[in-house]
């Protein structure tokens, strides 16, 4: 199994670079995020994880690999209607945004491999286009199954809240995070896994909001 590159070379970058947050990696220690291997069923991960906690989207993605036959595949899930898709757990909307993708990918509209030759504000672009995706949802895509590893989303609520924490800010604002990330290039992603660490710390919660 693939997680996204925290290692020691990556941890020492960050906390030479940022010792604030540097304090509490050495604190936490080296953190396993897994990663997917196919780019299709992280994708449908990554839109039913919009907006809703980290345990429903487990609970609506399992439901929808064993309605599939085990398998996330565009085959599979284009094989069923919207409402089927519907009642694994998820809103109308993401059951027709997901069969809309799927219908995109087997046909040939739509081919996730190429993203991978494409720069990051090129996969973003390219993404967006799709029913559903939106620029959270492209980065949790570059993150957790193509393993770009200067990925940050402002647009993600455990990224601000773990940054909050860290820094002993009441707000963030989008000027405020900008400039604090300049500091984790070009390891962004190891930084977000663990400002999220330090989000769920500060709330005892396994909750992860967000837009797409």
């Amino acid at each position: 199994m693939k997680y996204v590159d925290c290692s020691a070379p990556v941890r020492e970058y960050l906390c030479q670079a940022d010792p604030v947050l540097g304090a509490h990696i050495q604190r936490i220690g080296e953190l396993y995020r897994p990663m997917k291997d196919d780019l299709f069923t992280a994708l449908c991960s990554s839109i039913i994880s919009q907006l809703i906690s980290k345990k429903s989207a487990a609970t609506v993605y399992n439901r929808l690999t064993e309605k599939c036959g085990g398998a996330i595949t565009p085959q599979a899930l284009a094989g069923l209607t919207p409402e089927e898709i519907q009642k694994c757990g998820m809103s109308m909307r993401k059951a027709d945004n997901l069969s809309r993708i799927a219908h995109s990918v087997l046909g040939g509209e739509t081919d996730l491999e190429h993203l991978h030759t494409l720069s990051d504000p090129e996969i973003v672009r390219v993404l967006s286009a799709l029913p559903g995706v939106g620029e959270w949802t492209a980065q949790m895509l570059m993150i957790f199954a193509m393993g770009r590893p200067d990925v940050i989303s402002y647009k993600d609520l455990g990224i601000r809240r773990g940054m909050m924490a860290a820094y002993g800010l009441e707000n963030l604002s989008k000027k405020q995070f900008d400039a604090i990330v300049k500091a984790y290039h070009p390891y962004s992603s190891a930084a977000s896994i663990y400002l999220w660490h330090l989000s769920d710390e500060v709330t005892g919660s396994v909750g992860l909001a967000q837009i797409n």
